[in-house]
Parts: C-alpha cells; structure tokens; sequence
C-alpha cells in the first residue's frame, strides 16, 4: 500500500465534519449505497482512533518526534483504517443495518425477554401445626384489630406484631403495670429513654448481662391504648436507623426476628429463637380464625 491510495475514490477517509454531513444526507435518503459508504467511513474513523490511540500508547518515545514525524504517523493510521473497514461481517455491516431501520422510520428490534416466574406464596408459619392454648388464640383475638390498622400504615405484618406482643406479655397473663395496678398499655417492653415525654410504668425486670440473667428496676413506656403501643411500636421499627434492617425482612419469620436481635431490642441471646416461634403459632391462629 502507497500514501497515494488514501485518495482514491474506495479508500477515501471522511475526516472533517463537511463529508460526514453529505453521508448523513446521503443515508438519510435510503440509498443503499449511500447507507453502506457512511457506514463504513464510520467505521474507518472508529477504527483510527484505535489505531491512533494504540501508537500513541507503544511507539511514542518523546525524543524523535517531529510535525513531519506526526503527519506521516497520521496518514498512516488513515490508510490502515480504511484498509481494516468494510469487511463483511464487521461493525460497518451493523451500522449500515443500524441506519436501515433509522432511515426507514422503524424501531431497532428489541431482544426477547424470557418472562420472569411468578414469585412464590412465602409460608411464614411451619408446616406442622403447633399446639396452641385458648390464652393465646384469646390474645390473638382480642388485639387483631388494633394489629390490622397498624398494619395497614406501617406495612409490617399483624402477625409479626402480635406475635412479639404475646410473647413479651407472657400471651397477656404478665402485662406491664402502673404503680397502684393500672395497666401501662405497653405490649412490647419497650423503655422509656431519656427521649420520651408521656406516662412512665417503673418495673423489676429480667436482663442479661455477659449472658447470665439479672434483675433490674427498669422504666418503661405507658399508653393510653393498646392501639397505641402498637403503633408506637411501628414506629420504632420503621423509622429508626438502628431497626432498618429488621424492617426490610419482613418476608421472613427467622430473617426478622434475627435482625431484631441483632439490633439489640433484647438482651436474651435466644430471643430470635423464642420470638420465632410465638410469630409461627400468632400466624397458624389467624389462618384459623379467618
């Protein structure tokens, strides 16, 4: 190959913005040879800045270069790229494909799209049934509703919930009280921090320190409903940084209660493990008492 080739009709290179507007405007009138020369000048400019970047990379030393050094370099890289472009099967032919459809006012064909499989029904309760007592079904029973409206605004499952209601109030038989007897509302053991401005029930406790179980006097929350505590309750899960987590695994029974764990909402280290199973039977008793 000769420099000369660079300006022969089939091995032109369109490198200033003039030529590259008259092959847009060729294309553009669904000329089929007009499409297939813009698409392989396209590829021809494609492929010398490839080139040109890849001498630039290996060849270039910083000592011998020269205007006349780079003119050559340049031309060079021209005629190799037109050389390299227009194969059958290369991206000219994809171009040209690409300005077809374009021209033709058509859309690119989409890539078919295996449908995805319907998720399937998760089952939060264990398959084989668990005894329950008629305390707790009357538990389940008797707070549902104040359950299903918080379920409602927050999103977190009734059962899930009550579950934890029942097993942090013993299924209801070992709620916190107010000092004189008045019951406190609070169905989820849940203190009262230096943040908390309503009621306060001050109770003895069972805390474990280093694992070992301990007695403490301890301040806790006080409502002015159970409704209350269970969007007090909502609250704490949803919208505070530290139960984040927990939130966003409510999709599973174990995932939650180990995220609750996790976060520390108890200190018993089988806490996961207990409010596991108080949520499977409060979800076994609601498909009953639906």
């Amino acid at each position: 190959m000769t420099y000369s080739q660079i300006g022969s009709p089939g091995n032109a290179l369109a490198a200033d913005a003039r030529s590259l507007n008259t092959l847009k405007l060729q294309a553009g009138q669904n000329s089929p040879a007009a499409i297939k020369e813009a698409a392989k000048q396209f590829e021809s400019l494609f492929m010398r800045e490839l080139i040109k970047s890849m001498r630039e990379a290996t060849m270039k030393s910083g000592m011998l270069d020269s205007p006349g050094g780079d003119l050559g370099a340049d031309l060079l890289d021209q005629q190799l790229a037109v050389h390299m472009s227009g194969m059958p099967g290369g991206l000219s032919d994809m171009i040209a494909r690409q300005l077809q459809l374009q021209t033709a006012g058509a859309e690119p064909a989409a890539v078919p799209v295996e449908p995805k499989a319907a998720p399937k029904p998760i089952t939060f309760a264990p398959t084989t049934p668990v005894k329950t007592t008629t305390g707790q079904a009357e538990f389940v029973q008797r707070h549902g509703a104040a359950a299903a409206k918080v379920e409602k605004d927050s999103g977190l499952p009734s059962g899930f919930m009550l579950g934890q209601a029942g097993h942090e109030t013993a299924w209801g038989r070992s709620e916190i009280r107010m000092k004189g007897g008045a019951p406190s509302f609070n169905l989820f053991g849940i203190k009262a921090g230096s943040g908390w401005t309503g009621k306060v029930a001050e109770v003895t406790t069972t805390e474990y320190v280093n694992g070992a179980p301990r007695k403490l006097t301890a301040k806790f929350r006080a409502y002015g409903s159970y409704e209350e505590s269970f969007r007090d309750y909502a609250r704490l899960i949803t919208q505070t940084r530290r139960y984040a987590q927990a939130s966003q695994q409510t999709a599973s029974v174990q995932g939650y209660t180990a995220g609750l764990q996790r976060a520390g909402y108890a200190t018993d280290p089988a806490y996961a493990a207990k409010l596991s199973r108080a949520i499977n039977l409060t979800l076994q008793l609601q498909r009953a008492q639906a």
